[in-house]
């Protein structure tokens, strides 16, 4: 027989605690994925609900009504991607962004400069991450899209080569796995050009060569003596109602060196390229 050992209350105390002490310190996100879980409970418990609470047209009077449940239905899933810089210093202080109740914003991926990528909404929920944009009809983005963060200050910080690395690895997944349009991988300058900046500078050509969003020709065909600059950016999914900021968004993303409120005749000649692909 082993023999019995005893252990005097305080040393179980003491033993306890280094246990609570050691599984803090083995997931330092021990309290927020807590959080985390209990949101994905509630939603999983509204979705599960029949009748749904809430979505008679009429509550007070629903005589007329009544639910019966199809067999016929599936989850939500993205039909974009939209990419960012966190304009922050570092992948864990945006990690910490993304845990204020305060700051209300998210993401469903973070890559860092070291091209470690952190998943932190399901792909199946609707992260806040591109805000009051609009991008053809749609002006409910975060709805209907994937937001990846990309860790860079959004004015000095080059675009490491693990980091991108790691962003085709994704968006290959994320392609494949929800049949997202080419053309639909676009940033969030493109979505909210009066506002948003990001991400600056990118290599949106290294994306376009893997699928991932268009990019011009080396050789450009001089558009039609009747081209429409401002309709072709309209149906590209730029929003036109404010001209300057539409153009400056599209030259954010395909012309960088100038992004002026005003289209050029080399940014005709790259529009109308691009344009074309649509």
């Amino acid at each position: 027989m082993f023999p019995v050992k005893s252990y005097s209350l305080k040393s179980t105390s003491v033993l306890a605690l280094a246990l609570f002490l050691s599984s803090c310190s083995t997931n330092k996100y021990a309290a927020t994925e807590k959080i985390y879980k209990q949101k994905s409970k509630e939603f999983a418990n509204l979705i599960s609900a029949t009748p749904p609470e809430g979505q008679l047209y009429d509550l007070q009077n629903a005589t007329n009504q009544t639910w019966v449940g199809s067999v016929n239905f599936g989850i939500r899933k993205p039909n974009f991607v939209i990419l960012h810089h966190t304009a922050q210093d570092s992948l864990a202080q945006t990690i910490k962004t993304f845990h204020s109740t305060k700051a209300e914003v998210s993401a469903h991926y973070v890559i860092g400069r070291d091209g470690k990528v952190v998943h932190m909404v399901n792909d199946y929920l609707r992260s806040n991450h591109a805000g009051i944009g609009k991008w053809g009809k749609d002006t409910d983005l975060n709805s209907s899209s994937i937001g990846i963060e990309l860790d860079n200050n959004g004015t000095t910080d080059p675009w490491p080569d693990a980091q991108i690395n790691s962003l085709v690895k994704l968006l290959e997944t994320l392609k494949k796995a929800y049949n997202i349009p080419t053309a639909n991988f676009i940033g969030h300058s493109d979505i909210a050009p009066k506002r948003k900046p990001d991400p600056n500078k990118f290599p949106w050509k290294k994306l376009a060569l893997k699928g991932f969003g268009y990019w011009y020709d080396d050789v450009l065909k001089n558009p039609p003596a009747d081209f429409d600059g401002p309709n072709a950016l309209k149906l590209m999914g730029y929003d036109t109602s404010d001209l300057g900021a539409a153009i400056v968004g599209f030259k954010r993303h395909f012309i960088q060196s100038d992004i002026t409120p005003k289209l050029t005749p080399v940014d005709l000649l790259v529009l109308y390229n691009v344009y074309m692909k649509y």
